[in-house]
């Protein structure tokens, strides 16, 4: 008996010990010095089953109180396109929002943050007066993966500085068809250029440590932002490119052209992905478990977590949330861990705890999509530093950035004709001195026409007045020479061009602003009055066309008229990045990260079909050099 004594004596203190510590408010998974997993598993041990469904939900902010927070154990918020605090609200206006929801969650009796999620595709493009950078099809065109994590660094500032930790990018979409409404969204119909713009996500999230274990999700500092790679997986090859369409591939196409993102995504310590209201092979992909569960989860070894689209398990049925029982059983079995709902949260968290009490969604799946969930926040030291603050703000389209986004339009710029015909002198770059020039089209003086869709609102905007920005039209007046006059018409008629004297002429002209479905399109026409402006411009004196897309549009019958042809693509809020390299300063360096069709009837043509025969192959792009150099 003596010598059972010590050991036990021993228990009992430990016990003892335990108890006080308990008491006196010790909780391990608040410990910064514990392991991550030690820190998950003890929160995990302590939570309730509405604690879990709670940490599983995504509301959008306009839905919301601190009480909600509080009373629902809400997990997330998020601000759709266009959500914000307020009109043209400041930094420190989205910061007080946040951390005023933010109290709410630490007032829970676990103290559990949320994390608050936006769509920050092109810069943080919700906010008013942040820096716009070009789209992703104009970043895939400068083939500089360096470029782009800078880029990434930015933005992830800039998002802090509004008090948000969580940005639904980088799209990894490998676009096969510009009919898509998202293609703009897509860096290249290669998936090897693709795979090189991922290097945003350690510019987002900060580079990975050496010896971290491959699909641990990872996020440091304060300036960093957790990720969201997207639209797993096919979203831009769907027949037609119709958006949310089905993608018909073999086994082969699928992991040689549309997966391979993804490997290099969870090998760079991604925090989240995303999947596509799109089906693969018949199969929705918020519904494929061989997919989320099997490949992602499994081979791919990914350990953030899985974040449903926008409404996106409701679009289970047709019509949509009509069995929505249906639908939340089917989708959290495949491994989606958190539901962006994003409005009838109550609805959701309901029919979620009554399929795990008729265990059809089993504590073992709650307990993995929590756990995933608990592995990013404590990745990102969001339990250290649960309150945002102002030392940020002045970041928020800062010059800095702007700097750097007007040197992400001048290296995006391709250069696809630069002669009336072959054997014609070249007209760019443009001398900055001329009597007088013409500045004409819909695009020449339209910031939101050029900064497109994802700005400030969902579909984009028409006009000046949304943030701040330097149009192609004001960038022309300050780049050319003080004697220059400068005459803008935005559509003129062949008399007026004809009879003004006029030593060239500029037009921007292009697509107006989209997003998504709206977006789509099986004709590909640049809209009224472009295609006249071009004609009548054209038609008479020396021209230059910029052209502002989202996409390879039908230029074919335009092109011959024209004296130099440019695809800026969308360029944002740094118009000066055009004039950059119209005008000489820098020269033309971009290439064609997607193929240019003659006829919407070739659709789909990438490099490599039989049937190859585009306007501009993938690849092309005319150089010039800086006057500099010369």
């Amino acid at each position: 008996m003596a010598r059972t004594s010590i050991p036990l004596l021993g228990l009992l203190y430990l016990c003892c010990w335990a108890a006080i510590a308990e008491a006196q408010g010790y909780m391990k998974y608040k410990d910064p010095k514990q392991p991550l997993g030690a820190r998950v598993k003890d929160l995990i041990n302590r939570m309730t089953l509405a604690e879990k469904i709670g940490q599983m939900v995504q509301i959008d902010r306009v839905n919301v109180t601190a009480d909600i927070m509080k009373n629902y154990f809400i997990g997330s918020l998020l601000s759709a396109g266009g959500s914000v605090p307020a009109p043209k609200a400041s930094p420190e206006t989205w910061v007080n929002m946040v951390n005023e929801f933010q109290k709410g969650s630490l007032a829970t009796r676990l103290g559990i943050p949320f994390i608050y999620g936006i769509d920050a595709v092109h810069g943080h493009n919700n906010v008013y007066k942040a820096t716009i950078f070009p789209h992703n099809v104009g970043l895939g065109v400068t083939r500089d993966p360096g470029l782009v994590k800078r880029i990434g660094i930015a933005t992830a500032i800039e998002v802090r500085a509004t008090g948000i930790q969580y940005a639904f990018a980088p799209c990894i979409a490998v676009c096969r068809d510009p009919r898509w409404g998202r293609c703009y969204e897509s860096y290249s119909e290669n998936h090897k250029i693709v795979q090189m713009m991922t290097e945003i996500i350690p510019g987002l999230q900060g580079d990975l440590p050496e010896k971290i274990p491959k699909g641990v999700p990872y996020v440091t500092g304060k300036d960093k932002i957790a990720t969201c790679a997207k639209h797993y997986v096919g979203d831009g090859g769907t027949v037609k490119g119709i958006n949310e369409n089905n993608t018909i591939v073999s086994q082969n196409e699928l992991f040689s052209i549309h997966m391979p993102a993804y490997l290099d995504a969870v090998s760079k310590g991604v925090s989240t992905i995303m999947p596509s209201f799109s089906s693969l092979n018949g199969v929705k992909m918020h519904a494929d478990r061989d997919m989320i569960t099997g490949f992602l989860k499994g081979n791919l070894s990914f350990k953030g977590f899985v974040i449903s689209d926008w409404q996106g398990i409701d679009k289970l049925t047709d019509p949509s949330h009509a069995n929505y029982s249906y639908s939340i059983e089917t989708s959290i079995n495949a491994g989606i861990d958190m539901v962006m709902v994003p409005y009838n949260y109550t609805e959701f968290i309901n029919g979620l705890t009554d399929l795990v009490n008729k265990k059809a969604v089993s504590m073992s799946r709650i307990n993995d999509a929590v756990k995933r969930i608990l592995r990013v926040k404590f990745a990102m030291g969001l339990f250290e530093n649960p309150l945002a603050d102002n030392s940020l703000v002045a970041k928020v389209g800062c010059q800095e950035h702007r700097e750097l986004a007007r040197e992400a339009v001048r290296k995006s710029l391709v250069l696809l004709k630069n002669g009336k015909t072959a054997s014609d002198p070249p007209v760019l770059p443009l001398p900055k001195k001329a009597p007088k020039i013409l500045v004409a089209g819909s695009h020449a003086d339209n910031l939101g026409y050029q900064c497109g869709g994802w700005t400030i609102e969902w579909q984009g905007l028409n006009g000046n007045n949304l943030t701040k920005g330097t149009t192609i039209l004001k960038a022309i007046k300050d780049t050319v020479d003080p004697s220059t006059e400068v005459i803008f018409n935005q559509n003129p008629d062949t008399d007026f061009v004809k009879s003004n004297g006029f030593s060239y002429a500029i037009v921007v002209v292009g697509e107006h602003p989209y997003t998504e479905t709206k977006g789509d399109s099986q004709n590909l026409t640049i809209p009224d009055p472009s295609p006249s402006t071009i004609t009548n411009v054209c038609g008479a004196i020396k021209c230059v066309v910029i052209l502002i897309s989202g996409r390879p549009v039908v230029i074919e019958p335009y092109v011959a008229s024209m004296d130099a042809l440019v695809a800026a693509w969308l360029p944002g809020t740094e118009g000066k990045g055009v004039t950059d390299v119209l005008f000489g300063d820098y020269g033309f360096t971009g290439k064609l990260a997607r193929t240019w069709f003659k006829t919407v009837d070739q659709l789909p043509l990438n490099v490599g079909d039989s049937h190859y025969d585009p306007l501009f192959p993938f690849g092309f792009g005319l150089e010039t050099q800086s006057r500099k150099l010369r």
